[in-house]
């Protein structure tokens, strides 16, 4: 990465989210707190699916890899920007602002395919429950997962490759609170239009593919609910689907803030605040929405209680 005077760019400056000394003391602390929450709800997600008979099934399997992915996706970004917070000066090495780039890319698309693998799985076992064994075996099932993971890494080589490709003269200073791309190429002095135009093709394909999915999952699911003559199944059946639209609602509401509409239309500060929510806050939110919205998460989390409280009566300390 030569700079126009023959020099070497060998690291960026992470501007971070503010320079307010009180609000960096107040962010320091919430976004803390944030971080632990996630890692603790996520990793407890992954421990009750694996624990609890009720569930294993394609559903939580794929939520159980959702949360696992959110772990790497907040981990990616937030332990950065924490550190920002009570340092003036970020800097992070040319080589650790691709690594956090291309892991940042890889847990955000793959949480885009689990998303839609998903609403895949709601719309095979709401309106076609019959073959629902057939169409979501363990086999199906890994396939998905494979094809995720692999999703993930294709599109993080991609932007990878977009950044490899970029020549830096100065400024190093990001306006950002972590290596985002487009932050990136705005301080690179190669034509921004071939720069952005690979990864805007792959992360726009993968986006409108997994929302295609999702869309036409739901449509059908809805007229399935529709055509239900009892009134409990109809809600039994919808419940069902709440925790998981409230996360898609969420996740890619606020990434098509970022990434979809035109750049002209919000500023610098805008785009940081709404990455916030999609990067940090959301990665949290997920557990809870999954534990607090879901009857048998809470159940399963009931009958673990008991199995402990049980077994510690057995063999006390």
């Amino acid at each position: 990465m030569e700079t126009g005077n023959g020099t070497m760019v060998t690291e960026f400056i992470i501007l971070g989210l503010t320079e307010d000394p009180i609000l960096c003391s107040v962010f320091f602390v919430v976004f803390l707190g944030i971080y632990i929450v996630t890692i603790l709800g996520n990793i407890s997600i992954i421990m009750l699916i694996r624990r609890s008979l009720q569930l294993h099934t394609p559903m939580y399997f794929f939520l159980s890899h959702l949360a696992f992915v959110d772990i790497g996706y907040s981990t990616s970004v937030t332990p950065i920007m924490i550190v920002s917070f009570v340092r003036e000066r970020i800097a992070i090495p040319v080589a650790g602002c691709i690594a956090q780039l291309g892991s940042d890319v890889v847990f955000g698309t793959t949480e885009c395919f689990l998303l839609a693998a998903m609403a895949y799985d709601r719309y095979v076992a709401i309106c076609s429950p019959l073959l629902y064994s057939t169409h979501m075996s363990p086999r199906v099932c890994i396939l998905l997962l494979v094809v995720s993971y692999v999703g993930g890494c294709v599109n993080s080589l991609s932007c990878i490759s977009c950044l490899l490709s970029l020549t830096f003269c100065g400024p190093n200073k990001i306006n950002h609170f972590f290596c985002d791309l487009p932050p990136l190429v705005k301080l690179s002095c190669t034509h921004m239009y071939i720069a952005e135009l690979s990864p805007a093709i792959s992360s726009g394909s993968i986006i409108v593919i997994t929302l295609l999915i999702m869309v036409f999952s739901y449509l059908y699911i809805l007229h399935s609910i529709l055509k239900m003559r009892s009134t409990q199944g109809r809600h039994k059946a919808f419940s069902t689907c709440t925790s998981h639209l409230t996360t898609v609602i969420l996740f890619y509401g606020t990434a098509a803030f970022v990434y979809v509409i035109p750049k002209s239309s919000h500023s610098d500060d805008h785009i940081k605040v709404v990455s916030v929510f999609y990067t940090v806050i959301i990665p949290m939110l997920n557990p809870l929405i999954y534990s607090l919205r879901n009857k048998e998460v809470k159940e399963a989390v009931r009958k673990l209680m008991v199995r402990t409280h049980f077994s510690f009566e057995r063999n006390p300390m």
